[in-house]
């Protein structure tokens, strides 16, 4: 269950509650690779966590005009990773 910070702020932010749990999966994903944390305070220690407070803060958003879909965007993710190894 979320405390914090509140759905209804999060939902104030992306449109639907799939885009929020996509969005939030795959920031959380991120940081857990060792991507950069958006901001200097988190109230959650667990990264799911973090995901939404920076979504709830503006950090992270949906790109409407993304034209890739999901599985073409993650081999992308995937061949970034493969060249950083």
């Amino acid at each position: 269950m979320i405390n914090y910070p509140s759905i209804d702020k999060l939902l104030d932010r992306v449109d639907s509650r799939y885009s929020l749990a996509v969005l939030a999966a795959k920031r959380a994903h991120e940081l857990e690779a060792g991507d950069i944390e958006l901001l200097n305070h988190y109230e959650s220690p667990r990264t799911i966590g973090k995901a939404f407070e920076e979504i709830a803060d503006g950090k992270i958003e949906i790109d409407p005009d993304s034209i890739l879909l999901e599985k073409d965007a993650e081999k992308i993710e995937e061949e970034k990773r493969d060249e950083n190894n």
